[in-house]
């Protein structure tokens, strides 16, 4: 009984934890979902694309612009010792960023490298987007570690708002072009590391007067092993991640980039809305209680949590993706439905395992990330290259959604492995809710064949979705602890009547 109490405690917390990140992160992704429809109508698929491949190319910079060390801040007993740590990535992001110049410099060569030429003209904007990004990082780690995920919340929204106010305006004012929409994406960063920067100021400021030299060099010399092997490994996963645009770039054209792009926006919203929160909130949970004997049942629910609100909506994109695509977005982008279809499955993968994946740096096995990450892209090179040889998007993608599902699962079955997570609860978990979704899953697929209008077939789905939450809700006690933390007793009671 005390080691279910302890650990119904310990959910309470890292539920309240989400809710204080998700807050935020809902309404920003709101703004970003209920604005893409009318944003897709101004900008065509090749101006997405264009913002796709600046972003890609800033990624693969912004992932190691603190060469990681930003990971350690969460690590140390001493607020002092992550303090120095903290300065030090800021130190770190400032040498790292200024070699982005080299983009200004040379856009030409580089926007040719990628088949887009009108790249070159925005590609000036990389160097303030990865110092932001290396900033944003930095600070993001130390509010982590400090458990004041509101304040992420607050810069969150108000960059988003900014953003995507900005790309609205442009789009009416008839610049609805690649860059209006990679400006307004830079200007939102700038805000958000702002905002984020200036609440820390305020609320912290007191620690950071004990930074010294020494210090950050000493902190730099105990977590070597940052720069040394997670760096490499954090460069090939953003590598991997960044392969489809720039293959799709390659062989094919901006066009297609963007119909990529929105479809991979769209199938990540669950992990954006809820995954990373519970990544960020994991991380920090697990680096406190990986010694705990209570640990495994922890990751047991959190793995949980992760099926039960991703795998529905995930499946309902695999059954009528490029309705649902053609509908919200208009006809353009009813093959960016299609790649979403095809993607689908190993988002759904990708999805629970992302956030478990923080466990390999928990329990300092930089090593597997390293080895995991290598494989993961070269899987993915061979993938796409074999799809693009035969001149085909979509097989290049299919090979690519089949590559993940195995090395994904594989990550996936390794992390809960390392956190001696018992398999008969995977199992039962997993089963349990694929048995939920089969009765809808038939009926929509029958609609389909039946020809159904793809409006009424959008709306079948919708509501579906709708009932399996508030079914949750209703239903599920570990869901409604969830909301619990969050309030939403208060507004909402009749949903609680039986919690």
């Amino acid at each position: 009984m005390r080691l279910l109490c302890h650990v119904v405690r310990v959910a309470s917390t890292f539920a309240g934890d989400i809710f204080k990140l998700v807050g935020g992160t809902a309404i920003s992704q709101a703004i970003v979902i209920l604005a893409s429809p009318i944003l897709t109508r101004m900008y065509g698929p090749e101006a997405f694309g264009l913002l796709s491949l600046f972003t890609s190319v800033t990624a693969i910079i912004a992932v190691i612009v603190c060469m990681r060390y930003e990971m350690a801040i969460m690590l140390p007993e001493s607020d002092l010792e992550a303090a120095n740590l903290l300065a030090g990535c800021l130190l770190v992001t400032c040498l790292i960023s200024g070699l982005t110049l080299f983009f200004a410099l040379n856009g030409d060569l580089v926007a040719g490298m990628m088949n887009a030429p009108e790249l070159a003209r925005y590609l000036w904007l990389a160097a303030p987007s990865v110092f932001f990004s290396g900033v944003f990082l930095s600070l993001n780690s130390w509010n982590s570690r400090t458990k004041h995920f509101g304040r992420l919340s607050v810069a969150t929204v108000a960059s988003k708002v900014l953003a995507t106010g900005t790309q609205l305006g442009a789009g009416a004012a008839g610049y609805a072009t690649g860059g209006s929409l990679i400006a307004a994406s830079v200007f939102g960063q700038i805000i958000a590391t702002v905002a984020l920067a200036g609440q820390i100021w305020r609320e912290d400021r007191d620690i950071f007067s004990g930074v010294r030299k020494k210090e950050i060099y000493l902190g730099f010399i105990r977590y070597k092993k940052f720069p040394l092997i997670d760096t490499w490994s954090a460069l090939l996963n953003t590598l991997s991640w960044q392969l489809p645009v720039f293959l799709l770039a390659f062989y094919f054209s901006p066009v297609v980039v963007g119909w990529y792009a929105l479809g991979m926006r769209m199938l990540q919203f669950p992990m954006s809305l809820i995954g990373k929160a519970i990544s960020q909130v994991f991380f920090q949970r697990s680096a406190e209680f990986r010694s705990d004997e209570r640990f495994p049942l922890f990751v047991t629910q959190v793995f949980r949590m992760l099926v039960v609100t991703g795998m529905f909506p995930i499946l309902l994109v695999t059954v009528f993706g490029s309705d649902l695509f053609g509908v919200v977005f208009g006809e353009t982008w009813t093959e960016a439905g299609l790649y979403a279809q095809i993607l689908s499955i190993w988002a759904f993968v990708w999805f629970i395992s992302s956030p478990l994946s923080t466990l390999y740096v928990v329990f300092e096995k930089q090593g597997f990330g390293l080895t995991f990450n290598l494989l993961n892209m070269i899987s993915r090179l061979v993938s796409l290259v074999i799809g693009g040889v035969l001149g085909s998007p979509t097989m290049a993608l299919a090979l690519f959604a089949l590559s993940g599902v195995f090395t994904y699962g594989y990550l996936c079955w390794k992390m809960l492995a390392l956190a001696r997570v018992p398999w008969s609860a995977v199992y039962a978990i997993v089963s349990k809710n694929l048995l939920l979704f089969m009765p809808v899953g038939i009926v929509l697929l029958s609609l389909k064949y039946w020809g159904l209008d793809p409006v009424v077939l959008v709306l079948v789905g919708s509501l579906s979705c709708v009932l399996y939450y508030l079914y949750l809700i209703t239903t599920d006690r570990q869901i409604q602890g969830v909301l619990i933390g969050f309030g939403a007793k208060k507004w909402l009671p009749f949903l609680f009547r039986h919690g």
